[in-house]
């Protein structure tokens, strides 16, 4: 892997590399329920962490006293433009090769670096406007930036082009919920969701969630709920 200079000591070393990639990981758990475009169907979907299955790998963290310490914005900001070099140079050759753009933006989700994202993406569904998988991506990126509204947006575009795109109805019912309290929007995603993919493999866990927002809808303001907490950032 290509080395990152770290903030204090120089390069990182193949162990801080393990480090922080589980860092990564935490972080991601930790940020919310949504899952990626691509993430694959068979996925839990509310315990899918914001990094991809398939995602860069990730620079070093140090430890002090056994604890693995939370990676700085400019640590992050560092990993995503070491891994980008290559295929930003890649790109010099093929600038219409949307799935480069798709990857760069990964890296950029990746380490938390949502606008670098949201600008690789717009690149490559320029060219492939259609990728559904691009755009669902796209869409969680504004979420993540505060954009509901544009995000719900992506969302609806992209099941205008697939409407039984399994991860954008189940994002699209999580901001409509979350972000924007709209419970009826939220659980007729979600039903959508369940009457176009049969299959679902965690049909239980969203019908657990129809559920709690139906039961939502009848309670009185300021009562205590159980509601998903917000993505947080």
């Amino acid at each position: 892997m290509t080395d990152i200079k770290g903030s204090e000591s120089g390069k990182w070393t193949s162990t801080q590399a393990y480090a922080l990639s589980v860092i990564c990981l935490l972080v991601g758990v930790a940020v919310g329920y949504l899952v990626r475009g691509s993430a694959p169907s068979q996925t839990e979907a509310a315990n899918v962490p914001q990094s991809r299955s398939n995602g860069m790998a990730a620079p070093g963290a140090a430890r002090s006293n056994g604890a693995v310490q939370q990676p700085t914005p400019e640590q992050l900001r560092q990993m995503a433009d070491s891994q980008a070099a290559p295929l930003l140079a890649q790109l010099k050759n093929e600038p219409n090769n949307a799935e480069l753009f798709y990857k760069i933006g990964n890296l950029y989700y990746d380490a938390q670096q949502y606008p670098d994202a949201v600008k690789y993406y717009q690149e490559s569904l320029k060219i492939d406007p259609k990728a559904t998988d691009v755009r669902t991506d796209l869409g969680t990126a504004y979420h993540l930036m505060g954009q509901p509204d544009q995000a719900i947006q992506e969302y609806d575009q992209v099941l205008k082009i697939n409407g039984k795109h399994a991860n954008a109805l189940f994002n699209e019912g999580m901001v409509k919920w979350q972000d924007k309290m709209d419970i009826n929007g939220a659980v007729a995603s979600w039903k959508r969701l369940l009457e176009t993919n049969p299959n679902y493999p965690q049909r239980d866990r969203v019908e657990h969630l129809i559920a709690q927002a139906q039961q939502h809808l009848t309670m009185s303001p300021g009562t205590k709920t159980d509601k998903p907490a917000a993505i947080a950032q």
